[in-house]
């Protein structure tokens, strides 16, 4: 199992909306063009033809990944990831994210999962992410979709960076880009760190606030 570009959005795309938008659900070929060409949530934006996306639709329904409904004026697809690599619902958050932006870390999936799953902290999706890795290959026949061993791998730390960051396997092995290492790069927060220090600095105002507030109710009451 090896999945292209296009069809890793196309694939990333339909889980998405299940979950987002499941009123919309299953999706019209206008409608998933869209959703993979939209250019929020997505890293890199792309730009693909109606035909790209018939195309990969017809590959990974060949693969068991999509099926076809066609009890409407026109054909909708919905995907049967979840069955095909037997996922949890975490684990279905996290491989979306993946496929639709690229690696991230810890920090980054679990500020991005919000509106696909509910992770209590980072830990969680540290969990969540160690159990896709360490899956073992399945012992199913080869013809079945659903033999599949790790699906993400944890990339080599960048400098300067406190957390690794993590890629999906659907594509088989990521490539690793060669990063010059240097003990004199400046170590750069990431947003779920500047998030906590901002929350930090925040909840130390509201604290002096309400100091101020009680020592001027003190000074009001005695005069």
């Amino acid at each position: 199992m090896s999945l292209d570009a296009v069809q890793v959005r196309v694939l990333g795309s339909l889980i998405e909306k299940e979950i987002t938008t499941p009123e919309n659900y299953p999706l019209s070929l206008n409608a998933l063009v869209n959703a993979c060409n939209q250019r929020s949530s997505r890293d890199p934006v792309l730009e693909l033809t109606d035909d790209e996306v018939r195309q990969a639709l017809h590959t990974l329904e060949d693969q068991g990944f999509i099926t076809t409904v066609h009890d409407a004026r026109v054909p909708k697809y919905e995907h049967r990831a979840r069955t095909v690599l037997n996922l949890r619902r975490d684990e279905t958050a996290v491989i979306c994210l993946l496929m639709l932006r690229g690696p991230q870390t810890p920090g980054e999936l679990r500020g991005r999962s919000e509106r696909l799953y509910a992770f209590d902290d980072i830990s969680s999706v540290q969990s969540t992410l160690d159990r896709l890795a360490s899956r073992e290959a399945s012992t199913e026949p080869p013809a079945s979709p659903g033999a599949t061993g790790p699906l993400v791998v944890m990339l080599p730390r960048q400098p300067g960076s406190r957390e690794s960051r993590y890629a999906h396997l659907l594509s088989g092995a990521p490539e690793i880009p060669q990063v010059a290492s240097s003990s004199s790069t400046p170590y750069a927060p990431s947003l779920a760190e500047r998030v906590t220090e901002l929350e930090s600095a925040l909840n130390h105002l509201n604290e002096t606030l309400a100091t101020l507030q009680a020592r001027v109710q003190t000074l009001e009451s005695s005069s």
